[in-house]
């Protein structure tokens, strides 16, 4: 059985990583760098980095940032934020990410995708989306982009299923329901698009304690789950996720 990967999650707004309830709110909690690096060393399986206003104030993400996290740490990263083009993808992974995560752009322009998928590899295009509950759409959760402030009437089984037939390599599920939360994962969309697609899905929003990530690998079939606040304020640390996670025979890195 392939391990199970833990993914801190940095929301970053002009330079500083901030956390808020459901895309609101927000407070400042620090220097990005700083943060890759301690998570890096404290065990983290790979980063993730979203500039969170990027797309809804129309500007291209910090090239720079990428950079600096590239030169400070040695476990993969992704970053998501302001990708508007193939051009812009091609700048991320230039820079030194690993992976590009794609949402409101390719809800846009789906095909930038396929162009993604077939530039740099369908393993560096990861699908980001930000699904709301909504008796509008057949599984019961509607597609938002730019930060949830916009519905876009799209069900998101299909969109995830159709990105996978464009050529994503992994789906990121963030609830926008249970971002910030940490009431626990959004399991049923979280299980939906694992069981409807064949690429990892990444279970993210609502992490408040390590049974959170046990039983979102064990009933919603997640490959990978995102933390931020429950880490970011100090009250766990990842070695008591992977603590938990072996105890209930979820196989993880021993990365430290």
């Amino acid at each position: 059985m392939l391990t199970k990967r833990i993914i801190p999650c940095l929301d970053v707004i002009k330079g500083r990583v901030t956390k808020g309830v459901k895309f609101k709110n927000n407070i400042d909690l620090g220097d990005p760098i700083e943060m890759a690096i301690r998570y890096s060393e404290g065990g983290a399986d790979e980063l993730v980095f979203y500039d969170i206003t990027a797309s809804a104030e129309h500007r291209p993400i910090d090239i720079g940032m990428v950079e600096a996290v590239a030169r400070a740490v040695r476990i993969p990263f992704a970053v998501g934020g302001g990708i508007s083009s193939l051009a812009d993808m091609e700048r991320v992974i230039l820079a030194g990410a690993e992976k590009v995560s794609v949402n409101s752009l390719a809800v846009r322009n789906p095909v930038v995708i396929a162009e993604g998928a077939k530039a740099f590899g369908a393993q560096c295009v990861v699908l980001g989306m930000d699904p709301v509950k909504s008796g509008k759409c057949p599984s019961g959760y509607e597609i938002t982009t730019c930060g949830f402030r916009e519905l876009t009437g799209m069900d998101a089984v299909e969109w995830a299923k159709r990105a996978v037939d464009l050529g994503a390599g992994e789906i990121v599920v963030n609830s926008v329901d249970a971002d910030g939360t940490r009431g626990g994962f959004e399991l049923e969309i979280t299980k939906l698009i694992a069981d409807a697609v064949s690429v990892p899905v990444v279970a993210s929003g609502g992490a408040g304690n390590p049974e959170h990530f046990v039983t979102v690998f064990n009933d919603a079939h997640a490959d990978a789950a995102i933390v931020a606040g429950m880490i970011h304020t100090g009250d766990y640390t990842i070695a008591d996720i992977k603590s938990a996670m072996r105890s209930a025979g979820i196989p993880t890195r021993m990365s430290w």
